[in-house]
């Protein structure tokens, strides 16, 4: 039997995010393109992969030809680091070792030899032996080859050098010499390809892609990413069905009988819910009422609001004596306030993971509303995608789902929002305003269940000191959808002032 090649070990990046992508880092001892336009976040990839080599006690070499060493220090200094021992060798070294004058260093790349300047830089490996080498950047290089077959040429010998010398090389390259070189890409070992997005507005979107890697698997397709305060941050890309986990099937109450009753018991652990009407007909308030509930039977809650501050939100709760501020306090139910304008899809998913992963796991997600969701990032693609893996992911892991979605106008029929998520829920919750006897009512109805049985009524929905409070079904009433209802019999009627308050269950 042949004898099977040693596994290649793995040299984690230092980048968070980035090292689950690559399923534990990159095959050691290889080279690698670090593709992206200027300002993608391709140096402080670079410092961060030297970094964390000093911390695992591999030594480092920086090897620069468009920035200087200052510059360098500069960036890392920004972000809390030092390059004390990390080796920094610049263009002017390579110039002053090619044997040219000490007053000629700020001559163009073009007018160094190339040759020479490899020779430079590979005796420095061979004198420091680094095992983590970076060269910035390779368009330098491109300039100095001026031919594209000596430049691939030169590009095959380092590669050949580094070979048997136990260095992993990052090859960074910001494009702005040629066109896309095929060519350079096929002779790396893996190519990381960094993208810089501009919405028309809003903070600018970053993401990145592992557009190759030899003899390993690794997470494709694009991943959202910042650099912030300490580096560059990841977002890998959320899928669903890597999250599994066994839960007891259990029934989520909201607190209020004829709510229950409306929905057949209440809502299922691992489903996801639905609460869709216009403005004001207590779609919010009725997924607090659930989030309450929970609380109270000492479950877990999240609520993240698109639109509405998170102020305004608790003021609105204690307007209707609803003890929110109390569940607060004790941790049991968290608001979040997202601002619209710095999200991207991946960092919400991110935000979801370390929620569940900080508090143990959640029973109850409140996403409030699907409108501010959807108006947060006009210019991403197949946000439906992004919300079914969400919804996925939550109900795979026993949590339930609370979506809240606000429909164009007020009383009548009205207009879905283009993002249609309802085939998405499990259950779906219409709200409606209606006039009656010269007052504008709310009404409340299920119209879709996937995990057991509901009513088919319509419900008077109020709310008041305490919550929610809801009627018996309309039954004298026709019409109450459409707005605008006609009395067709002595049937249960509407909700009187002096009725007795909600009920609980």
């Amino acid at each position: 039997m042949p004898n099977q090649p040693s596994p290649v070990p793995r040299v984690p990046v230092g980048v968070h995010g980035l090292d689950d992508i690559l399923t534990g880092g990159l095959p050691g001892q290889r080279l690698y393109l670090v593709s992206g336009e200027p300002g993608t976040g391709k140096t402080t990839l670079a410092l961060q992969f030297l970094l964390e080599g000093e911390r695992l006690g591999e030594p480092g070499l920086y090897v620069t030809l468009s920035e200087t060493a200052e510059e360098l220090r500069s960036t890392a200094a920004s972000h809390g680091w030092s390059l004390e021992k990390i080796t920094l060798y610049e263009l002017s070294s390579v110039e002053q070792a090619s044997g040219l004058p000490a007053a000629q260093t700020l001559f163009h790349p073009s007018e160094v030899e190339l040759n020479e300047t490899t020779k430079g830089v590979l005796n420095v490996v061979e004198r420091l032996r680094p095992q983590r080498v970076v060269f910035d950047s390779l368009s330098e290089m491109r300039l100095l080859a001026r031919d594209p077959l000596r430049y691939r040429r030169q590009i095959l010998s380092l590669k050949q050098f580094f070979a048997g010398r136990g260095c992993t090389v990052l090859l960074l390259d910001d494009g702005s010499g040629s066109e896309s070189d095929l060519q350079l890409e096929s002779l790396a070992h893996g190519v990381i390809e960094m993208e810089h997005l501009s919405p028309v507005y809003g903070s600018e979107r970053r993401r990145l892609r592992v557009k190759k890697m030899r003899g390993m698997a690794f997470r494709g397709g694009y991943h959202d990413f910042r650099i912030t305060t300490g580096g560059i941050e990841t977002y890998p890309r959320l899928v669903a069905s890597e999250h599994h986990e066994t839960f007891q099937t259990e029934t989520i109450s909201s607190g209020v009988a004829e709510v229950d009753a409306l929905l057949g018991g209440g809502i299922d652990r691992g489903t996801s819910t639905l609460l869709t009407g216009p403005a004001g007909t207590g779609k919010s308030t009725l997924a607090l009422q659930f989030a309450l509930a929970a609380a109270a039977a000492g479950k877990r809650a999240v609520v993240y609001l698109f639109e509405e501050g998170r102020q305004t939100f608790v003021a609105r709760a204690r307007g209707l004596q609803m003890p929110l501020q109390d569940r607060l306090r004790d941790g049991s139910i968290v608001v979040r306030q997202v601002d619209p304008a710095e999200l991207s899809p991946g960092e919400l998913a991110h935000e979801l993971r370390r929620e569940l992963a900080q508090r143990g796991g959640l029973d109850l997600f409140v996403l409030d509303t699907l409108n501010g969701f959807m108006n947060s990032m006009p210019e991403e693609r197949f946000l439906s995608l992004h919300l079914h893996e969400i919804l996925s992911f939550l109900g795979q892991l026993g949590t339930a789902s609370i979506l809240i979605e606000a429909q164009h106008g007020l009383v009548g029929n009205q207009a879905l929002h283009q993002l249609d998520v309802s085939y998405l829920a499990d259950t779906v919750l219409l709200l409606r305003h209606f006039e009656a006897l010269g007052a504008v009512r709310q009404a409340v109805s299920v119209v879709k269940k996937r995990t057991g049985t509901h009513e088919q009524t319509i419900r008077e929905l109020r709310l008041e000191r305490g919550g929610v409070r809801l009627g018996p079904p309309l039954s004298a009433f026709q019409g109450v959808l459409t707005g605008v209802p006609t009395h067709v019999g002595s049937g249960a009627g509407l909700l009187r002032d002096s009725d007795a308050g909600p009920s609980r269950g």
